[in-house]
């Protein structure tokens, strides 16, 4: 497994931008394939983005889609996701996330270790 710490979240208004970035240990970064989620109170967690370990291959959920942008530099065992135009619905804890498999995934049981959260706030 590899430990993740994310940070980034804030609050922030609608129509703003934040940065949220995810820092994996150890070396074998590079071949994990890494997603990011959110939770929203009361609500399931529900996958917002993936990227496979060379970022050739990405996937997002339609709500976020024109908005948000996952990517990774693996020399910094860094995941980022850039969110732009966020809306209030954005509000929620995102974690990332990392799984062995070569493909990006969308269950929460398809990866193995998690990231502790961080609170993302859209509010005027």
């Amino acid at each position: 497994q590899v430990q993740l710490v994310e940070s980034g979240g804030g609050l922030e208004q609608p129509g703003g931008s934040l940065r949220l970035s995810c820092v994996g240990s150890g070396r074998a970064f590079h071949s994990y394939t890494m997603g990011w989620f959110r939770q929203a109170p009361g609500k399931e967690r529900e996958s917002v983005a993936a990227i496979s370990w060379s970022g050739g291959s990405t996937y997002y959920a339609d709500s976020v889609k024109g908005r948000f942008t996952i990517s990774r530099d693996n020399a910094k065992n860094t995941v980022y996701l850039q969110m732009n135009n966020l809306k209030p619905e954005d509000t929620a804890v995102y974690y990332c996330a990392a799984r062995s498999g070569s493909l990006p995934a969308t269950g929460i049981h398809d990866y193995d270790s998690w990231g502790q959260g961080t609170q993302v706030t859209v509010s005027s």
